[in-house]
C-alpha cells in the first residue's frame, strides 16, 4: 500500500514460547509413507518446504520462533503447514523486511517481497501458527516505504485456521496470482492485527470469527488507520467479507476507520469490495464516519462497501448515508457460501 506512517515502538510477538532458531539443516522425515516432516528448533520451515515433492504433504512445526523468510511456490499445491500444539503462540515464523529495505543488490523489496511468508500455492492450508513481521517505523526514521508485509497470499482455495498474522502496515496482502483470477482464501478463528490497511488485496476472501485488533500509534493525526483495504476487479463480483468476526483496538475511541478502498495505480480499474456483518465494531472504529478515501479520485461512495447487522460502539447509525447497508435481497447473497463457492473448507467430516 502507499503512503508513508510512522509508530512508535512496541513489542510486537509476546507470549511466545521457545527461542530463536539457528540456521538449521534438512528437516526430518517422521513417516515419508503418510507424507509429513517435521520442523523443530535448529532447522529451517523453508529447508521442509523445499523438501516437500508433490502435492498433500503436512509440514508440522515445533514449537519456537524461526526467524526466516518462507515461500511456497505454486508446485508444492495442497500443503499443509501447522503447529504441533493448539497454541498459535508456541510456533512463529517472523522476520523483519520492508517494502523499502534495501537487497543485497541495492534495489529494494517493495510491499508484496517483504513478506515473511509468501504463497501462491493453489490448496493451501496453514493452522496453528504465527506469521509475523517485526519490523519497526521508529528503528527506520530513513526508510520511507513503510509498508511490511507479514503473509502475501495468492493461489485459489487457501485456508487459514486459528492463525496469528502480526504486523503493522500491511499485515496481510490477501491477493490473487493474476488481475483476472479470482482466488478463493477462507480464515477463521484468525487473530489480525496492524494499523493501516492492514488487510489489503483483491482476494475474494472470507473471515469468519476472526478478531481484528487496531494498534495505537504515536501520531498527531487522525486517522490512525484502518481495518481494510480492499482491490477488488470489477469483474470480480466479491471482495472480502467479515462475518461474525469482532474489531478491537489498542487505542483512543473513533481513531480508525474500518476502510478505504484501494485502486491501484497498475489497475485503475478496480471497484473494491468490501462486507462487514455480524460482526461487534469496538469504540475503536469512528462510527460517525467509517469509510475514508485513499485518493480523492476515488471516492469511497462509489465503491462496493456494505454493512448488515453489526453490533457494538463503532456500529451505531447516526449518519446513515456514511454507513451503507445490505438490502435483504442482498444478504442472502453475501454469504460464506456464496463467496467460496463450491469449495468447502469450512465443513467438518
Amino acid at each position: 500500500m502507499e503512503g508513508v506512517l510512522r509508530l512508535r515502538r512496541r513489542t510486537l510477538l509476546t507470549g511466545i514460547a521457545g527461542g530463536l532458531v539457528a540456521v538449521g539443516t534438512t528437516p526430518a522425515f517422521a513417516d515419508a509413507r503418510r507424507r509429513v516432516l517435521h520442523v523443530r528448533p535448529g532447522d529451517l520451515v523453508q529447508d521442509a518446504v523445499d523438501a516437500v515433492d508433490g502435492g498433500g504433504w503436512t509440514i508440522v512445526v515445533h514449537p519456537g520462533t524461526y526467524r526466516e523468510v518462507v515461500d511456497i511456490p505454486a508446485g508444492k499445491r495442497d500443503l499443509t503447514l501447522r503447529g504441533a500444539t493448539r497454541d498459535p503462540r508456541d510456533a512463529v515464523i517472523v522476520y523483519d523486511n520492508a517494502n523499502g529495505t534495501k537487497k543485497p543488490d541495492g534495489t529494494t523489496y517493495g510491499t508484496a517481497g517483504s513478506a515473511t511468508f509468501t504463497s501462491t500455492a493453489p490448496g493451501l492450508t496453514v493452522r496453528g501458527l504465527t506469521l509475523a513481521n517485526d519490523w519497526l517505523r521508529a528503528d527506520h526514521p530513513e526508510i520511507t516505504g513503510t509498508q511490511a508485509v507479514a503473509a502475501y497470499v495468492t493461489g485459489d482455495r487457501s485456508r487459514f485456521e486459528g492463525v496469528r498474522l502480526l504486523a503493522h502496515q500491511d499485515t496481510l496482502f490477501a491477493d490473487t496470482t493474476a488481475l483476472e483470477a479470482f482466488d478463493r482464501q477462507y480464515y477463521r478463528d484468525c487473530y489480525i492485527e496492524g494499523d493501516v490497511d492492514f488487510v489489503f488485496g483483491r482476494a475474494r476472501a472470507v473471515f469468519e470469527r476472526c478478531h481484528f485488533h487496531t494498534l495505537d500509534r504515536d501520531v498527531a493525526f487522525k486517522p490512525e488507520g484502518m481495518v481494510f483495504a480492499p482491490a477488488t476487479a470489477r469483474a470480480n463480483p466479491y471482495g472480502f467479507l467479515a462475518v461474525r468476526s469482532r474489531i478491537t483496538s489498542g487505542a483512543e475511541d473513533a481513531a480508525y476507520k474500518i476502510a478505504r478502498p484501494w485502486v491501484p495505480s497498475y489497475e485503475t480499474t478496480a471497484w473494491p469490495s468490501l462486507v462487514v456483518r455480524d460482526t461487534w465494531l469496538g469504540p475503536g472504529i469512528d462510527a460517525v464516519t467509517p469509510y475514508i478515501n485513499m485518493r480523492e479520485a476515488y471516492p469511497w461512495q462509489t465503491m462496493r462497501f456494505r454493512e448488515c447487522a453489526n453490533q457494538g460502539p463503532g456500529a451505531v447509525i447516526s449518519v446513515p448515508e456514511n454507513r451503507p447497508q445490505l438490502t435483504a435481497e442482498e444478504a442472502a447473497v453475501h454469504t460464506r457460501r456464496t463467496y467460496l463457492g463450491d469449495w468447502r473448507p469450512y465443513a467438518r467430516p
